[in-house]
């Protein structure tokens, strides 16, 4: 998981999911299902960010020199990663707080039949 895949990843979960469950809509399923979206994509990736221990696997596997590298270079940006600003955790978090409106959008389309 990382900043620049994340979003994409949610909305494509999110349009997945409506479209399972356009004919049969369920207000307590829905709402169950974005919570443990969000609690698997936020505790994976604000862990990554913050360089806890049981991420490694994960990063490694991403051929990042860490978990807070993975989230914000990607493998394709250059940021450096061991001097981050307070600027760079704030705009971190602002990201992090987008990630339900991208699952929504996500819903909304595929529940809507959109493109």
């Amino acid at each position: 998981m990382s900043f620049l895949i994340d979003p994409p990843w949610l909305y494509a979960n999110g349009r997945a999911y409506g479209r399972l469950t356009r004919e049969a809509p369920e207000a307590k399923r829905d709402v169950l299902m974005g919570a443990a979206t969000m609690a698997l994509f936020w505790g994976v990736s604000v862990s990554l960010y913050q360089e806890r221990r049981w991420t490694r696997p994960i990063w490694r596997a991403c051929r990042a020199s860490s978990g807070r590298d993975w989230m914000l270079n990607s493998g394709l940006l250059g940021l450096d990663c061991d001097q981050v600003s307070a600027a760079t955790h704030a705009i971190a978090a602002a990201i992090f707080a987008t990630y339900p409106y991208w699952l929504w959008r996500g819903f909304r389309a595929g529940r809507d039949g959109a493109g």
